[in-house]
């Protein structure tokens, strides 16, 4: 397994390491720490570059001491460039399968306007990404919410789980949101009638919740084949997927979120965006986003 750590002279950066260090990784794991000197940010003080190129090498090099501390090949790289593209694009020279990057916590407008490291990686990446938001002490018992709608990516993400070895005393909330066509008031209630038939209604709520089902059934048995504690609430709420998973993992007071990613690219995904890049970015906790249709045969890392 190859993971990228991928940081900057942040707390947040700090927290990512301290993930990398303390994780148990399975033999052979190899990792890459990673800085991009974002030269843009220097243009009006060319002075600063050399100064701004020798913290990055110091920061690299002592993230990588530290994961060579723990028994694990490490290597340091620093380069120049864009952190918000060149992570991924060094992710996907180095062949990464996963990368560890921290997030800044910038305000909703401040996302908005000026996008995020974070973000952008999500946007980019070719594997799977893990936001790091907190790290649980090691060998701690953590909680898991694992958000999926059927898809293939979705039980992808349940096998990438399954493959893992997890603290004792680990619990796993499986969920599935039915997403259904809500009216906010009876002026939308009754266009929705106009259009959509009591009949055609009441198929299509049909259609949601059997979906819903489907898919919780599928990660149950994906779970529970590999001996992990369920947590047996609710798998099924009503509503807009992104609000709900958010809202849970904060009520549930989840350690770590895991969905799936389509793997939307480019324009398509900066106007629409994704369930799986909101939760990312909003929780509260860390959150993982597998990527792809591939997973591991054999146990992957622990947590």
């Amino acid at each position: 397994m190859k993971v990228l750590v991928a940081i900057d002279n942040s707390t947040s950066s700090e927290t990512v390491l301290h993930a990398a260090v303390t994780r148990l990784w399975p033999e052979r794991t190899t990792f890459c720490v990673l800085n991009i000197v974002n030269l843009q940010r220097f243009e009006r003080l060319p002075a600063l570059i050399e100064d701004a190129t020798h913290e990055s090498q110091r920061l690299v090099q002592s993230g990588a001491k530290r994961i060579s501390d723990g028994g694990y090949e490490a290597v340091p790289k620093s380069s120049p460039g864009n952190p918000r593209t060149d992570i991924s694009c060094f992710a996907k020279e180095w062949g990464a399968d996963l990368i560890l990057v921290g997030s800044h916590g910038h305000s909703a407008v401040g996302r908005f306007l000026l996008g995020s490291v974070a973000q952008g990686v999500l946007r980019t990446a070719p594997c799977s990404v893990e936001i790091v938001r907190r790290t649980p002490p090691s060998a701690s018992p953590i909680k898991v919410l694992f958000a999926t709608d059927g898809s293939d990516c979705s039980v992808a993400a349940a096998h990438a789980i399954a493959a893992q070895t997890w603290p004792q005393g680990s619990v796993f909330k499986v969920l599935s949101v039915e997403e259904l066509v809500v009216a906010g008031n009876q002026m939308e209630a009754a266009s929705l009638s106009a259009v959509y038939p009591a009949t055609l209604l009441d198929k299509l709520i049909a259609q949601s919740q059997d979906r819903a089902r489907s898919a919780v059934e599928k990660a149950k048995d994906i779970l529970g084949r590999a001996g992990l504690a369920l947590d047996p609430g609710d798998p099924m709420p009503i509503g807009e997927p992104r609000s709900v998973i958010l809202d849970i993992a904060k009520d549930w007071e989840a350690d770590l979120v895991v969905v799936g990613s389509h793997g939307r690219r480019g324009l398509d995904r900066f106007l629409l965006g994704s369930v799986s890049e909101t939760v990312a970015i909003h929780a509260p906790c860390s959150v993982r986003v597998v990527w792809g249709r591939q997973y591991p045969k054999g146990n992957s890392h622990v947590l």
